[in-house]
């Protein structure tokens, strides 16, 4: 289920141009930029109606894995007309109107923005084909202030919530009126190779007025997201949340709240390619320009929970569901409710510590798999990252604060049971210094956890940058987008237990993530050390993290640095299946 966005705000002034700074790189360095072939286009698919028998919405359904037809199956009821439509949403009112909870999937992130259907079986018990549409096109969006001209899906920021059981088949027709090729990976999801979303390594990419449809099976329950993976769209605003319900979740919780976060800076004054020039050479120029005061503040970008640098790009906002802190968005429930947080980081290059105001948070998830709950004050989400926490509300309105990590910045929520002023957009917390939590905290529900099993192969993944040439690597090898079998590739096989070691040998903190597959992160500091599953893990500077993996989703699968500007800088490899 989704909040309720107040969407009644109004245009205002667009403020004087914010340039993002960058922290200072010597010595200008080429980098090949990816290519954009026409490949013969697929037909898109349509939005199909929900099937004839008119499901009845319990408050138990909307809430739990069966709600699932309404987190994704009612935003395409924006785009219906007629009876049918006011009769779904008459009958979504009712399930939730004395809960005072807004509609799941028409308001918060991208809603008004989607195309979708739900067919075979909807209103059953049964695996059904979730359809939806989504549109990659030029856009101009109000952040709540700024009004800026950017990408996105659709005309809303984040791009439209797709929602799903598992064993549901979901079917995403993907248009691109973009001026580039793209493509839309979905992170975190164990899917066929071919869906996975690569330009020139599983598919060919999208190219400008051309469409592909995605279809896939739902494998695993969880708090997932889709986004590009061609150059730097994704600092653009193309990205949104994708959740799969389970039907077998009990749902303990009365409302769910669906939490994106982001650091912004296209339509400010430069574009991502153009900060990606710039962090490759140049830099000269770029500081020429500044104050002393604004070199001071790039100087001072260091975090000692990232193990020094906090990243390469000071941006000018930093966003919670679209919206800058000085016009944050409401998320709204009752006193003493139990409520499900589904937090991601869409963000490029800042990892954010989050905390909500006078309540502890109880991490219940990561990356979509359960963990044994542990509570905390705050914690530090990187790029790619999702946890889900429960808190039980109190009764006001408190901020929930997104700090952008060593960068003197944040985003900000507000969660509000009852009347009372808005937090202020300068909001700091207690709980932001209260205890943060840790990796070693985490230890992977029973259920979750991988079968023990004998090693087949160990890895290294070597981490390494050359910061005068602003080139990242892995096992001393970049990746080349234009001919991406040249690049590092580790060799696995089906039915393997592999082990992975990231050895980070550079002074920055990376966010790694595999594709296709889930890891169980094995930390020496936990009770059973047996770590998390998950797809992307933070791995500080000189620090080693180790990783197992089951090798059940044959291909050729990325693995790289969630930094977008370390991927694409060179930041990738690849594990390929033998068989």
């Amino acid at each position: 289920m989704r909040p309720r966005e107040d969407l009644r705000e109004q245009h205002r002034h667009v403020p004087p141009v914010a340039h993002a700074r960058l922290r200072p790189r010597p010595r200008p360095r080429p980098w090949p930029q990816p290519p954009t072939p026409d490949p013969a286009p697929v037909p898109a698919a349509t939005a199909a109606a929900a099937a004839a028998a008119r499901p009845r919405w319990t408050r138990r359904q909307v809430l739990a894995g069966g709600g699932a037809a309404l987190g994704l199956g009612l935003v395409g009821v924006l785009g219906w007309k007629g009876a049918w439509a006011e009769a779904r949403l008459g009958e979504a009112r009712a399930a939730l109107g004395d809960l005072g909870l807004p509609l799941p999937g028409l308001h918060g992130p991208g809603a008004a923005s989607a195309s979708a259907g739900i067919a075979d079986g909807a209103g059953g018990g049964g695996a059904r084909t979730v359809r939806a549409t989504l549109s990659a096109q030029p856009v101009t969006i109000d952040l709540g202030g700024p009004v800026v001209r950017t990408w996105a899906y659709g005309d809303a920021l984040p791009g439209p919530l797709l929602r799903g059981r598992v064993g549901d088949t979901l079917e995403v027709a993907v248009r691109n009126h973009l001026p580039q090729a793209t493509t839309v990976h979905w992170h975190g999801m164990a899917i066929p190779n071919p869906m996975d979303g690569v330009p020139n390594l599983t598919q060919q990419p999208i190219a400008p007025g051309a469409a592909m449809t995605y279809r896939f099976v739902l494998p695993h329950p969880g708090t997932y997201w889709y986004h590009p993976h061609v150059g730097v769209q994704l600092d653009r605003g193309l990205y949104g949340p994708l959740i799969v319900d389970d039907p077998a979740d009990p749902g303990r919780y009365d409302a769910e709240f669906t939490v994106v976060l982001d650091d912004w800076l296209d339509g400010t004054g430069r574009t991502p390619d153009q900060v990606l020039q710039q962090l490759a050479g140049g830099m000269e120029m770029d500081m020429s320009g500044m104050s002393m005061g604004e070199a001071a503040g790039m100087a001072s970008m260091r975090s000692a929970a990232l193990g020094g640098d906090a990243g390469d790009v000071d941006y000018p906002h930093y966003l919670v569901n679209g919206r800058v802190p000085s016009a944050p968005v409401t998320l709204r429930a009752r006193p003493g409710q139990r409520v499900r947080i589904r937090l991601l980081n869409a963000g490029a290059d800042t990892a954010f510590r989050v905390a909500l105001g006078g309540h502890r948070l109880t991490v219940t998830h990561s990356d979509g798999y359960p963990v044994r709950p542990v509570t905390v004050d705050s914690l530090l989400i990187a790029m790619g990252e999702r946890y889900d926490l429960e808190v039980i509300l109190g009764d006001g309105a408190f901020p929930l604060v997104a700090e952008a990590e060593g960068k003197g910045a944040r985003g900000l929520a507000v969660v509000r049971t009852a009347g009372g002023a808005i937090p202020g957009a300068a909001a700091k917390p207690a709980e932001l210094r209260g205890r943060l939590l840790r990796l070693s905290d985490l230890d992977a529900a029973p259920e979750a956890a991988l079968p023990r099993q004998r090693l087949d192969r160990v890895h290294d993944m070597v981490l390494q940058g050359d910061m005068a040439g602003y080139r990242w690597t892995i096992n001393g090898r970049g990746y080349d987008h234009l001919r991406p079998s040249d690049a590092p590739a580790l060799p696995l096989s089906d039915g393997e237990r592999l082990r992975l070691r990231f050895v980070n040998l550079s002074p920055m903190f990376h966010p790694m993530h595999v594709h296709g597959h889930t890891f169980q992160v094995r930390t020496a500091g936990s009770a059973s050390g047996a770590g998390p599953r998950k797809d992307t893990v933070l791995v500080r500077p000189l620090e080693t993290v180790v990783c197992d993996l089951a090798a059940d989703n044959p291909g050729t699968w990325m693995a790289h640095c969630h930094n977008l500007y370390h991927a694409e800088s060179g930041m990738m490899a690849l594990l390929a299946y033998q068989n």
